[in-house]
C-alpha cells in the first residue's frame, strides 16, 4: 500500500513578501484615485450618488479591460510592472490637481478629462494585479497565491476607504492626497527596481525614470498650495482668503467687490454685501410673529448669520445650532474676519452648538422649540434631499411647541418653481399649515421661504430695530406671488423617491445650460 506524504510548504521568500506589500499599496492607491475622482465629480457636477455610481462603474469596467489586456504581456514582466506603476503614479497622482485646474480654466473639458483619467487609471490598475500574480506564481502554489494577493488587495482598499474621509482629505486636501499616493506608487516602482535588479535589462534607465517621476510628484506636492490657489482664484474670480476641506465639503471664502463670499463645494452660500436681506427674510417673519420666543433651534446655518438675527430678540433664552460639519462652526467662531460677519454670535453664551446630522438629532431628541429655522443648502444630492422629505418634516413637527413656527429656506420660486412648490406640498403633507413667501437677494435673485406651523401665521405688528431690509410696512409684500411664481401642482418629496432632487437638478440645469 502506498502511503501518501505531504510536501512541506515552502516558506515565502523576502521578494514575495515585498511584492505582497506592493499589492497592498497598489490597491490602496487605486481606490484612493477612484474616491478622489468621485469626490471631485460631486463637488463640480452635484448629485453625489450619481457621480460616485458612474465613477465606480467606469473604474471597475476599466479594471476589467486592464485584466483582459494583461494576457498580452508575456516577457519581462517585472519591467512591465515597473512602467505601469510609474504611469499610475503620474496619472493618478496628478488626477485631483488636473481636474481642479480643468474646472477653473476649461470647465467644458472637465467631464471628458474626469472619465478619461478614470478609464486610464482603472485600466492600468487592472493590469497591475495580474502581473504581480504571474510574477509570484513562479514560487507560490495557485491556491496560496490567490488567497494572499486578494487578502492584501482587500486590506489596502479597507485602509484607504477609512483614511480618505477621516484623515487624508481633512488634513491634506484632495490635491496633496492624490500626489502623496502617486509618490507611494512611484516608491513601489523604485522598490521593484531593487527587487528585480538582476532581471532588468536596462536597470539604469528604469532607475532614472523612477527618480524623475518621484521628483515631479514631490515638486507638485510642495507646490500644492500654489496649484490650489491658481485654480480657485480663477474659478471664484475673487481672491481666496480662506479655504479648507472637511470630510463633508470644501469650504472657500473669497473677498472682492461684493465683500466676503462663502462657497460650499463651489456653490455660493452668501455674499457679504446682501446677506442681510437673505437672513432677515429667513428669521424675522417667524420670530416676530411668535411674540416672545424663548427656545430656538437652527438646523444648518453653521456660518452663524441666522443666529445673529435670532439674538436680536431679548426674550430668547437659548439657541441650539445643529450643524453637521464642525469645520463650519469652528471657522465662523475662531476666524476673526468671519466671526465679525456674524457679530460673534457663535460665542454668545446663549448659543449651544451641536455638530451632528439634523435628521438624527430630530429623531433622538424630545425637547420642543418656539421657533425652528431650517437653513440647509439646496437639495443638490440625495444626502441633502432627505432633509426636504415628508419624513424630515414629520420629525420637525414633533419638535415644534404648540404655538411654534418653523421656517425653511426653499430655493428660488422663479428659477426652480416646481421645486419650490414641491417643498410646500411636502410640508403640508404632514399636517402643517404653510405660508410661502419670497425676497429679492441680488446675489441669488428671487429666493423663497416657507413658514410652517400648527396655527395660522399672523403678520407681526413690530420688528426689531436696526434692520436693513425688512419693515412692518414692506413685510406683507413678501407673501405676494406674481403669476410667474404662482403655485403649481407638485408631488410630495419622500425618502423612497427623492423626486425633489431630480426636479431641482432639471430646473437649475436649464439655467446653467443657458
Amino acid at each position: 500500500m502506498a502511503i501518501a506524504t505531504s510536501t512541506p510548504q515552502q516558506a515565502p521568500r523576502p521578494i514575495d513578501i515585498a511584492l505582497l506589500i506592493s499589492v497592498f499599496v497598489v490597491a490602496a492607491c487605486g481606490l484612493l484615485y477612484e474616491l478622489a475622482a468621485g469626490a471631485l465629480a460631486s463637488y463640480v457636477l452635484g448629485d453625489s450618488v450619481l457621480q460616485f455610481s458612474t465613477i465606480i462603474g467606469t473604474y471597475l469596467f476599466a479594471m476589467g479591460v486592464g485584466s483582459w489586456l494583461s494576457r498580452y504581456f508575456e516577457r519581462q514582466l517585472p519591467a512591465h510592472f515597473l512602467r505601469i506603476e510609474l504611469l499610475v503614479a503620474l496619472i493618478g497622482g496628478a488626477l485631483p490637481a488636473t481636474l481642479f485646474l480643468a474646472n477653473a480654466y476649461a470647465p467644458g473639458a472637465f467631464r471628458f478629462l474626469l472619465y478619461g483619467m478614470v478609464l486610464m487609471v482603472g485600466t492600468l490598475v487592472g493590469l497591475e494585479i495580474p502581473l504581480v500574480m504571474r510574477i509570484l506564481k513562479r514560487n507560490t502554489a495557485l491556491k496560496d497565491l490567490v488567497s494572499q494577493v486578494l487578502t492584501f488587495d482587500y486590506l489596502g482598499a479597507l485602509a484607504v476607504s477609512m483614511a480618505f474621509p477621516l484623515l487624508l482629505v481633512p488634513h491634506l486636501g484632495l490635491i496633496r492626497t492624490g500626489l502623496l499616493f502617486g509618490l507611494m506608487n512611484a516608491a513601489v516602482a523604485l522598490w521593484a527596481v531593487w527587487l528585480f535588479r538582476a532581471e532588468l535589462r536596462r536597470l539604469r534607465a528604469h532607475a532614472v525614470a523612477c527618480v524623475m517621476v518621484l521628483l515631479a510628484l514631490l515638486a507638485g506636492f510642495a507646490g500644492a498650495d500654489h496649484i490650489t490657489t491658481l485654480a480657485e482664484d480663477k474659478f471664484y474670480q475673487d481672491r481666496v482668503v480662506y479655504s479648507t476641506a472637511s470630510p463633508y465639503q470644501r469650504i472657500v471664502v473669497t473677498q472682492g467687490k461684493a465683500g466676503h463670499r462663502l462657497f460650499l463645494n463651489g456653490n455660493l452660500q452668501f455674499a457679504e454685501r446682501d446677506e442681510y436681506r437673505y437672513h432677515e427674510a429667513l428669521v424675522h417673519p417667524a420670530m416676530a410673529a411668535h411674540g416672545r420666543p424663548k427656545r430656538v433651534a437652527v438646523l444648518g446655518g453653521g456660518d452663524g448669520m441666522a443666529v445673529r438675527e435670532i439674538l436680536k430678540y431679548p426674550s430668547v433664552e437659548s439657541v441650539t445650532l445643529v450643524e453637521l460639519d464642525p469645520a463650519m462652526t469652528r471657522t465662523f467662531t475662531e476666524h476673526p474676519t468671519l466671526a465679525r460677519l456674524n457679530g460673534g454670535a457663535l460665542k454668545n453664551p446663549k448659543v449651544h452648538i451641536v455638530n451632528t446630522d439634523a435628521f438624527q438629532w430630530l429623531q433622538q431628541g424630545e425637547d420642543t422649540f418656539d421657533v425652528i429655522v431650517v437653513d440647509f443648502p439646496d437639495p443638490t444630492n440625495f444626502s441633502i434631499g432627505k432633509l426636504y422629505t415628508n419624513s424630515f418634516y414629520s420629525l420637525l413637527d414633533k419638535r415644534l411647541s404648540a404655538s411654534g413656527y418653523a421656517v425653511v429656506q426653499t430655493t428660488s420660486p422663479l428659477v426652480a418653481r416646481q421645486s419650490f412648490w414641491t417643498v410646500v406640498s411636502t410640508i403640508e403633507s404632514v399636517g402643517l399649515r404653510t405660508a410661502p413667501y419670497h425676497a429679492h437677494v441680488p446675489s441669488f435673485g428671487e429666493w423663497g421661504y416657507v413658514l410652517a406651523s400648527r396655527r395660522p401665521w399672523r403678520m407681526p405688528d413690530a420688528l426689531p430695530g436696526g434692520l436693513q431690509f425688512l419693515s412692518p410696512q414692506t413685510l406683507p409684500l413678501l407673501f405676494d406671488f406674481p403669476l410667474d411664481m404662482a403655485r403649481v401642482p407638485a408631488e410630495v418629496n419622500r425618502l423612497s423617491n427623492q423626486v425633489l432632487v431630480h426636479t431641482y437638478e432639471r430646473e437649475w440645469g436649464k439655467v446653467v445650460a443657458h
